[in-house]
């Protein structure tokens, strides 16, 4: 008797990379450069030095990339900062972009 050979389907799940965003930094006027260095590190996790040249980008060209995320992490930290920017007073306005 001939042994049936049994083929397997190949069910292959391919994963989709999620769509990523930039979170960006919108200067003002009324905005510490201490503040926006400290939220940078608490929030988005930089260090001290990386902060201050995202700082100065933002002081310098009006604009800084904070970070690049994906969607839900990207408005979470936005919502953060925001809380934390009311709580002091500042207008610190943060957008994100899709990279």
């Amino acid at each position: 008797m001939k042994e049936k050979i049994l083929s397997k389907e190949k069910n292959e799940i391919k994963a989709k990379k999620p769509n990523m965003y930039k979170v960006l930094l919108h200067n003002d006027d009324y905005t510490t450069m201490d503040f926006v260095v400290e939220i940078l590190v608490k929030i988005f996790r930089k260090s001290p030095i990386e902060a201050a040249k995202i700082m100065y980008d933002v002081h310098k060209r009006g604009i800084g990339i904070a970070g690049i995320y994906s969607y839900d992490i990207a408005l979470t930290k936005i919502r953060q900062v925001v809380v934390i920017a009311e709580e002091r007073g500042f207008p610190l306005k943060l957008t994100m972009e899709k990279e």
